[in-house]
C-alpha cells in the first residue's frame, strides 16, 4: 500500500529533536531552519527503515515537494552573496579564493540538481 506525503509524516514518532542551535544557544532564528531540514530528513529515512513508508512512496514525495531544487537555490544564493560581496566590500574583485568559493557553491547546486535525474 503506498503512502501519501501526509500519511508518511503522520507515521513518523518523534518525541524530540536537539538542534546545534539550542546547543550552542544561537540566537539567529535562521541557525534553527538547517537543523529543522535536516531533521525533517531524517524523519522521511526513518521512515522507510522502519517500514512505515516505501522508498517509493518517499522518494516521489521529495521530488513532487523540489527538496531538490530548494536545497540548490540555498547554494546558489550563498554563491551569489560571495560573488557579491567581492564587488561591494573591501575584497579584491579577482580574488581566486573567493572566485573559486562561488564557483564551488554553484557547483554542488547544479550536482544537487543532477542527482535527482537519475531517482
Amino acid at each position: 500500500m503506498e503512502r501519501t506525503p501526509d500519511q508518511i509524516v503522520k507515521a513518523a514518532d518523534t518525541t524530540a529533536v536537539e538542534t546545534s542551535a539550542e546547543r550552542c544557544a544561537a540566537d539567529s532564528e535562521l541557525a534553527y531552519l538547517a537543523p529543522a531540514a535536516a531533521a525533517a530528513l531524517g524523519l522521511l529515512a526513518d521512515a522507510i527503515k522502519r517500514g512505515t513508508a516505501s522508498r517509493q512512496s518517499v522518494v516521489q514525495a521529495l521530488k513532487e515537494a523540489a527538496v531538490h531544487e530548494r536545497f540548490a537555490d540555498v547554494l546558489e544564493a550563498a554563491s551569489d552573496d560571495v560573488i557579491n560581496e567581492t564587488r561591494t566590500g573591501d575584497e579584491d574583485s579577482f580574488d581566486f579564493d573567493a572566485g573559486l568559493d562561488a564557483d564551488n557553491l554553484y557547483g554542488a547546486a547544479s550536482e544537487v540538481r543532477g542527482l535527482f535525474r537519475w531517482l
